[in-house]
């Protein structure tokens, strides 16, 4: 599924707390979740595609970026968004 417009608020509506908050931590994490889970696809398909490769890493170390920051301002947010999103065991 592509990030169209609607795509994108409905996932700030969800973790962001409004639409229009794009600069929430937890938006910004759900928004490149999705975003490395759609990459991920396109190179199951297609193996030799090294920018999306690439791409694919630098969104993986943006998300650990802002993981371990949440996971430093405030433990309970942080606990919350990897339950919603799975990201962790």
């Amino acid at each position: 599924m592509y990030l169209t417009k609607e795509v994108k608020a409905e996932i700030f509506k969800k973790h962001g707390g409004a639409e229009n908050n794009t600069g929430s931590t937890e938006g910004q994490i759900a928004l490149f979740t999705h975003r490395i889970s759609h990459l991920t696809g396109h190179l199951k398909k297609n193996r030799k595609d090294f920018n999306t490769e690439r791409a694919l890493v630098k969104l993986v170390g943006k998300r650990r970026s802002l993981l371990d920051y949440l996971k430093n301002k405030d433990i309970e947010r942080y606990r919350s968004i990897v339950k919603e999103l799975g990201l962790r065991k």
